[in-house]
C-alpha cells in the first residue's frame, strides 16, 4: 500500500533493509576490500624494498606519502565530480583507475616510477572512498544507516587481513611483485558487480528527476519487504534541480561541522597511517622478516572484531559517544605500545590500537556523509577525507624523519600518536553533533 504526494527520503527511510541492501553493501564492500588490501601491501613491500633497493628511512616515507597526495587529490575531485554527475559514474570510474595504477606497480623499477604509480593507485583510491559512503548511506534506512556504514567499513579489516597473509605467504617467497599483481586483478571483478547498483534516488530527486528517483525506488522496494510506512513519490513532488555549491561547507550553518571533521580526519589518518604504514618495517628491525609478518597479520585480525563492537554499538549509543570512546581508547593502546619490549606485550597491545582504531574508522564513516545536505554530501565527504589524506601525507614521512636509524626513537613516536588520539577524541565530545536515527535530510536541515 503506497501514499502518493510523499518524498522518496520517507520511503527510503521506511524501509527494511533486503536484498537489494545487501548486494550494494556486497559490491561496495568488495571495492573496500581491494583498496585496504593495496594499502596494506605497501606497508609489507616497503619492508622488503628496504633490502633490496637501500631505501633510507625518508625515502620509505616518501613512498607512503606519494599515496596519500593521490588520494587527497583524488578525495576532494570525485566528491565534486559526484554531487554534478552522480555516484554511480565515480564509484566505478576510481576503481578503474586504482585497478590498472595497481597492476603497474608491479613493473616498478625505480624509486622514481613507483612514486609515480603510487600517486596514481591513491587517485583512485582517494576518490572510491567517499563516494562508496555516500552512496550506500543514501540508500540506507535512518534507523540501520549507522550499522550499514560500518559493516561497508569493516570490508577495510578484511582487506587488511589479506594483505598481512600474501605478505607473510607470498612476498617472501616470490618477492614483492607479485603482490601488485594479486591485489589487481580481483578489483576488475567488482566493476562487473556494480553495473547493477543504480544511482542514488536522492541525488537524482534533488536534481529534478523524479521519473528516474522514481524507477529506481521501484527497484529498490522490489528486493525487499513492504512496510505500511512506505509511500510513493508523487507527481506534484518534482523539485527544481539544486545546486550545492563547495563554498557552503564553509558559511553557517555548516562551518562548524566542517571544522570538526577535518580535524579529525587528518588526526586519526596522520595516527593510523602513521603507524601501520611502518608497522612491519619497524617490526622488522627486531624480528626476522617472516616474523614481523606474522605479528603484523595477528595485530590486523583485531580490526575485524573492532568493527563489529562498533557496528553494534552505533546505532545503540550514538555517533558521538561510540566514537569519542574509541579514540580514547586507541589513545590508550599507543600509549603502553611506545613501552612494548615483549612479543606478548606488542601483540597486545597492538591490537588494542588495531581493535579500537578501525572501529573508530567505522564510526567516522558513517558519521561524516550524515551531516552534509544531498546537494554537497559527496563534496563534504570528499572535502574531509581529502583534507584527512595530508594527515597521511605527513604522518609516514614525519616518522621517516624521527626515526635516526631503524627502531630507535619508536616511543617518542607512539605518545606522539596517543597525544593525537586524546585531541580528536576532546574534538568530538565539545563539537559533536549526535544523528542517530535522524534522517539525513533532517540532520542537514533539507
Amino acid at each position: 500500500m503506497t501514499n502518493t504526494g510523499v518524498s522518496i527520503t520517507g520511503r527510503l527511510d521506511a524501509r527494511p533493509l533486503g536484498r537489494f541492501h545487501r548486494r550494494l553493501l556486497f559490491a561496495s564492500g568488495l571495492g573496500w576490500m581491494f583498496d585496504a588490501m593495496d594499502v596494506g601491501l605497501i606497508s609489507f613491500v616497503l619492508a622488503a624494498l628496504v633490502g633490496e633497493w637501500k631505501l633510507h628511512p625518508s625515502q620509505v616515507g616518501f613512498i607512503s606519502s606519494a599515496g596519500f597526495l593521490g588520494m587527497f587529490v583524488g578525495a576532494l575531485l570525485a566528491g565534486l565530480l559526484a554531487d554534478r554527475y552522480g555516484r554511480k559514474p565515480l564509484f566505478q570510474g576510481t576503481l578503474v583507475i586504482y585497478s590498472i595504477a595497481t597492476g603497474l606497480c608491479a613493473l616498478a623499477g625505480s624509486l622514481g616510477s613507483l612514486l609515480g604509480l603510487r600517486f596514481l593507485v591513491g587517485l583512485g583510491l582517494g576518490g572510491e572512498l567517499p563516494v562508496a559512503s555516500t552512496l550506500v548511506s543514501e540508500f540506507s534506512p535512518a534507523r540501520r544507516r549507522g550499522l550499514m556504514i560500518v559493516l561497508l567499513e569493516s570490508f577495510w579489516a578484511y582487506g587488511w587481513v589479506l594483505a598481512a597473509l600474501i605478505g607473510y605467504l607470498l612476498i617472501p617467497r616470490y618477492g614483492w611483485r607479485i603482490a601488485f599483481l594479486v591485489g589487481a586483478v580481483p578489483a576488475l571483478y567488482v566493476l562487473v558487480l556494480r553495473r547493477s547498483i543504480p544511482e542514488s534516488p536522492r541525488f537524482l530527486e534533488e536534481k529534478g528527476r523524479p521519473a528516474e528517483a522514481e524507477a529506481v525506488m521501484r527497484q529498490v522496494e522490489g528486493e525487499s519487504a513492504a512496510t505500511s510506512k512506505d509511500a510513493a513519490l508523487g507527481k506534484d513532488s518534482a523539485a527544481a534541480p539544486a545546486k550545492g555549491r563547495w563554498g557552503e561547507l564553509f558559511g553557517a550553518p555548516l562551518l562548524r561541522r566542517t571544522i570538526m571533521l577535518w580535524l579529525i580526519w587528518f588526526g586519526i589518518v596522520f595516527s593510523y597511517y602513521g603507524i601501520f604504514a611502518w608497522l612491519p618495517s619497524l617490526l622488522r628491525a627486531t624480528y626476522p622478516l617472516v616474523t614481523s609478518f606474522e605479528y603484523t597479520l595477528i595485530i590486523t585480525l583485531a580490526q575485524i572484531p573492532g568493527y563489529f563492537s562498533a557496528a553494534f554499538l552505533v546505532d545503540r549509543l550514538g555517533r558521538k559517544a561510540t566514537l569519542a570512546a574509541y579514540l580514547l581508547l586507541s589513545a590508550v593502546g599507543a600509549f603502553f605500545f611506545r613501552a612494548a619490549g615483549s612479543p606478548a606485550e606488542i601483540l597486545v597491545w597492538g591490537c588494542v590500537i588495531s581493535f579500537f582504531n578501525l572501529g573508530a574508522w567505522g564510526v567516522l564513516y558513517t558519521y561524516t556523509p550524515e551531516l552534509y545536505p544531498t546537494r554537497i554530501r559527496s563534496s563534504g565527504a570528499g572535502s574531509a577525507t581529502a583534507f584527512g589524506r595530508i594527515g597521511g601525507i605527513v604522518g609516514p614521512y614525519i616518522v621517516g624523519l624521527l626515526l635516526p636509524s631503524w627502531g630507535a626513537g619508536v616511543g617518542t613516536i607512539f605518545a606522539m600518536f596517543a597525544a593525537i588520539f586524546l585531541v580528536i577524541s576532546g574534538i568530538v565530545v565539545i563539537m559533536g553533533e549526535e544523528t542517530r536515527g535522524s534522517s539525513l535530510e533532517r540532520i542537514a536541515g533539507e
